[in-house]
């Protein structure tokens, strides 16, 4: 079973310390067994590849590599930066919502 995270694939989440301290992205996969995410255009790294058959050149590649989880924090509706929270709705399912403006987070 997977350990509930505060983040989710799809979320668009902000890197608050790190080589891409302030930097927002999109959440890309989450490696749930080592607490990990990928997100777009955070953590960088150059990654050198022989020619194969997909690349015939080779060469060095620009690729995202995974960030640890507690280094992102959830951007909400307003755009800011926020902790989450879990609660119960009328119809009885579990949703987050923002700790700085309380909005449901989609």
């Amino acid at each position: 079973m997977q350990p509930k995270l505060h983040i989710k694939k799809g979320d668009t989440v902000k890197a608050i310390t790190g080589n891409s301290r302030g930097q927002k992205g999109k959440v890309l996969s989450i490696d749930y067994k080592n607490k990990r995410a990928i997100v777009e255009g955070l953590n960088m790294i150059s990654k050198h590849t022989k020619p194969n058959a997909n690349n015939t050149e080779g060469g060095i590649i620009k690729q995202e590599a995974p960030i640890h989880i507690s280094n992102l924090m959830i951007i909400d509706n307003n755009g800011d930066a926020t902790r989450i929270g879990r609660k119960i709705n009328e119809n009885n399912k579990l949703e987050r919502y923002s700790k700085k403006s309380g909005e449901v987070i989609k």
